[in-house]
């Protein structure tokens, strides 16, 4: 290691930072948030600054830096624009054995600032050594990623519970305990901002002598509509922990790749008229697998509760005493439309987006048409590539003039995707001619006009 990796307890203690630009200024705010009593020499001070200093945050002296100004403090940091006067910080700093970095000058530094991920009290720092301060940046964005926010919370329950897991443990148990606690239901019902049950559940845990949950949960994951970058954070995480996965046809395998490797995979698709469970199987092969002890995540394409089912599935769970939580999804409407270019609504041509089933529970489509056929309006179709004719025929019978513009997204936003585009009276000749296959969604209103001008999504031939 080129440098050791430490964290430094500077609350109340004096720093000492030198220069009063933006780059200056930045440091400050890294010093200010953990605790320092900040002075700044420079001759002038940026808007940053000049706020910090006016809410009294700061002190600012305006005088050439000296030696004498690094006496009693803790930390010093150059940050000018003039090399000599950083090389003279650097010189004085040391021969006073007091931390210095000069910004941008590793060689000068005897210590650096690396990349923070602060989810306090936990924080996370990265750091190339100053070889790539780029790459240390892009490698914390990744971080982010993976760290929910609810982790800072997560160490302060920890925290208040350490002596007595301490008195209550021996180390091997210990460690057990927190490896459960820090990873399973727990956390979960932290980062769902469950905290009194979190803590109700620890209580109850810390009095389980056999150190073991007493039953799983279900998470009701949406999985967007295909695309594995449109997943949120929380539901890879979840995907990460299942012992099982029960998944939907409209799942796509980038996404189901991302299911942790030893995590038991159960196929739940439904196709019109084919089902491989039916949902009243669904819905009890997901209490049983959660009666076993299991962490099961329901993954389903787009939102789970858009037209997904997800309220019946969580209902059975309710009514059997299951815990769950719901982690909602890019809907299909929303994901597709913008990869196709479409913008479900615009002041210049829709002020309102309805979406729609194209199929009803009995298979029929017995729709409110006059309510749909409205001017200015954004009519979205889930699942209605079957019943194209009927409800391009309705909606023109109760008022949509013919040449109304359509749009047929099949596989929106996978490098699959198709979008076709028509009117009202040719999209069901157009979809016929084109051999087009279920995923679709279907877009109609004069939003569709705008994909020549604003698509930006188009996917290699």
């Amino acid at each position: 290691m080129d440098f050791l990796p430490i964290f430094l307890d500077i609350r109340e203690q004096p720093c000492l930072v030198v220069g009063g630009g933006e780059v200056a200024a930045r440091k400050c705010a890294l010093l200010l948030r953990a605790g320092a009593r900040v002075t700044v020499l420079a001759p002038s001070l940026c808007a940053a600054l000049d706020a910090d200093l006016a809410a009294a945050r700061i002190a600012h002296r305006v005088a050439s830096f000296r030696q004498e100004d690094l006496e009693g403090m803790a930390v010093a940091i150059a940050a000018t624009s003039d090399q000599a006067v950083n090389r003279a910080v650097a010189a004085a700093a040391r021969a006073r054995r007091i931390p210095v970095n000069v910004v941008d000058q590793p060689a000068l530094c005897s210590f650096i600032l690396p990349s923070i991920i602060e989810r306090a009290p936990l924080v996370v720092a990265v750091s190339s050594g100053g070889a790539s301060p780029v790459l240390a940046r892009l490698l914390r964005a990744r971080l982010e990623s993976l760290i929910p926010a609810g982790y800072g919370r997560l160490a302060e329950l920890a925290g208040a519970y350490r002596d007595r897991v301490k008195a209550r443990f021996k180390p091997a148990e210990r460690r057990r305990f927190w490896e459960r606690a820090l990873q399973g239901p727990i956390a979960e019902l932290v980062f769902s901002g469950r905290d009194a049950e979190a803590r109700e559940a620890l209580e109850a845990t810390l009095e389980d002598t056999r150190l073991s949950f007493s039953g799983g949960e279900v998470s009701l994951v949406g999985a967007g509509p295909g695309d594995p970058d449109l997943l949120t954070f929380r539901a890879l995480r979840l995907m990460q922990q299942a012992d099982v996965v029960v998944y939907d046809r409209l799942v796509s395998q980038p996404i189901l790749n991302l299911v942790r490797l030893e995590a038991e995979r159960i196929y739940a698709g439904k196709e019109r008229a084919q089902h491989a469970l039916p949902q009243e199987d669904i819905n009890q092969l997901l209490v049983r697998l959660a009666r076993e002890g299991k962490r099961v995540v329901r993954l389903k394409g787009g939102d789970p509760f858009i037209f997904g089912r997800g309220g019946e599935e969580i209902d059975t769970l309710a009514a059997e005493g299951i815990p769950f939580q719901v982690v909602p999804g890019i809907t299909a409407a929303a994901g597709c439309a913008s990869y196709a270019g479409i913008p479900l609504t615009h002041r210049d041509y829709a002020q309102s987006v309805v979406f729609v089933t194209g199929h009803m529970q009995d298979g029929s489509m017995n729709l409110n048409w006059r309510s749909l056929a409205q001017p200015r309006q954004t009519i979205v179709f889930y699942m209605g590539l079957v019943g194209i004719d009927v409800l391009c025929r309705e909606l023109a019978a109760h008022g949509l003039p013919a040449a109304t513009p359509a749009a047929l997204i099949q596989q929106g936003t996978t490098p699959q995707q198709r979008v076709l585009t028509a009117t009202l009276e040719s999209l069901p000749d157009l979809v016929r001619r084109s051999s087009v296959k279920a995923p679709t969604l279907i877009i109609i209103g004069e939003v569709v006009t705008l994909r020549d001008r604003l698509k930006w999504f188009e996917p290699a031939a």
